[in-house]
């Protein structure tokens, strides 16, 4: 476990935008309550509770990953109307304690759904 710091900072923050995800013609996540995490120089990314996901559309997977700062990540595929998206989806379930805050919230690759908004919030 490597601990965020000068050389690697991370910061999370509440999301200043409401945050909705499409997948095929279909909101899959809708969320006034998400998360922002911004780390070193890479682009922030939205983590949204798993409440504000219809969850019946994702198919979890036995793909995983492991980030030395954040901790080991699971995954889940999109289902939508016949169309799928593998490994769409992460998910820390078990965080170090620096982003505990991120525990069970979902993060979406850009590049796997169809697009993510950012609205005002209460919009």
């Amino acid at each position: 476990m490597k601990t965020p710091g000068p050389d690697h900072p991370i910061t999370i923050s509440p999301a200043p935008q409401r945050v909705r995800v499409h997948f095929n013609g279909r909101v899959v996540a809708d969320s006034n309550h998400a998360l922002m995490l911004q780390e070193a120089n890479y682009p922030p990314v939205f983590y949204i509770p798993p409440a504000d996901a219809e969850m019946a559309l994702f198919q979890r997977t036995d793909h995983g990953s492991h980030c030395p700062y954040k901790g080991d990540a699971g995954y889940y595929s999109l289902a939508v109307d016949g169309r799928r998206a593998e490994n769409a989806v992460w998910v820390y379930e078990q965080p170090y304690p620096a982003v505990a805050e991120i525990r069970d919230h979902l993060a979406f690759y850009p590049d796997r759904v169809d697009s993510i908004e950012r609205l005002p919030l209460g919009e």
